[in-house]
């Protein structure tokens, strides 16, 4: 027992050295973007704020109108998208994962052939633009990225790991397929929902590429995209200021860092409280897809 007890404290020390190693960044950014710039310049990063200073923010949400319809549309995006993406690849992996479907294979063959080539990035913006017409809509937010090939063999094979019998007796009882996938196959693959719907979130929370590319109206920016303008804005704004004489120039009162910091947590805090809702199913999706030995 007392040996047991040895290797548990050990075990339980490590994760707690681990667990507090990745929160130490998490505090410093947001003590950062607490900080005042001229503190940055003069004292370095500190986990504790010398002074609290909000000056960052008030930057960032210098036009709060705005900040708050990115954060509508990135919202309305991060919840519709990933609800339908995920609901279209479990169906789809659903379909490849039964055994009685003749063309499973050569369908699959098909969706692997497309992670290994696509028409580029020029065929793909005429096709969204001039055929689909979905640039500067709504519409492109969602499409785009819709359906992962990836994710979808992963939904597959965690499908494939549900006893066959189950299925099968579900049929010999009447159900069709469509009250087998969302009676059975759905409340069976909550993990690897959860997981994928996981990653599905974060890619539609942190996607600016689509915006930059297909929308230029301002009210359909995503929230990403407005923080990189943000960003570039303030770019321009330092590399003017040190065009300035030597003289004329105090560093101190260039916004730089704590700008940059409180761009982080206004991107990424939202994703931090969402987390541990996931976090149920999270550890055993994490093998979602593997191989049992």
């Amino acid at each position: 027992m007392h040996k047991r007890s040895l290797g548990d404290l050990a075990i339980h020390s490590y994760f707690i050295i681990l667990c507090v190693l990745f929160t130490l960044p998490i505090v410093a950014v947001v003590s950062v973007s607490l900080s005042s710039e001229a503190d940055i310049v003069n004292w370095g990063y500190k986990l504790i704020p010398r002074t609290i200073d909000f000056s960052a923010y008030q930057y960032v949400f210098a036009d709060p109108g705005q900040i708050l319809n990115s954060y509508i549309v990135t919202l309305f995006t991060s919840i519709v998208g990933p609800t339908i993406s995920v609901f279209i690849m479990l169906m789809f992996a659903y379909v490849l994962s039964r055994k009685i479907f003749k063309y499973r294979n050569a369908i699959a063959f098909i969706a692997f052939f497309t992670m290994l080539f696509n028409g580029g990035l020029i065929p793909k913006y005429i096709l969204v633009t001039q055929y689909l017409h979905l640039g500067n809509t709504l519409g492109i937010l969602l499409v785009n990225g819709l359906v992962t090939v990836w994710y979808m063999f992963i939904l597959r094979t965690f499908i494939q790991q549900i006893p066959e019998e189950i299925m099968e007796s579900a049929m010999i009882d009447g159900a069709s397929e469509f009250r087998i996938f969302l009676s059975l196959v759905v409340p069976l693959s909550k993990p690897a929902i959860a997981t994928i719907g996981l990653f599905i979130l974060l890619h539609y929370w942190n996607d600016w590429m689509t915006p930059l590319i297909y929308v230029t109206d301002h009210k359909l920016y995503t929230l990403q995209y407005l923080l990189q303008r943000i960003l570039l804005d303030l770019q321009e704004y330092t590399n003017n200021m040190n065009n300035l004489p030597s003289d004329m120039l105090d560093s101190s009162k260039i916004p730089g860092e704590t700008i940059r910091m409180a761009l982080a947590v206004v991107s990424a805090g939202p994703m931090l409280f969402i987390m541990p809702f996931f976090q149920k199913y999270f550890v055993r999706g994490l093998t979602v897809g593997s191989v049992k030995g």
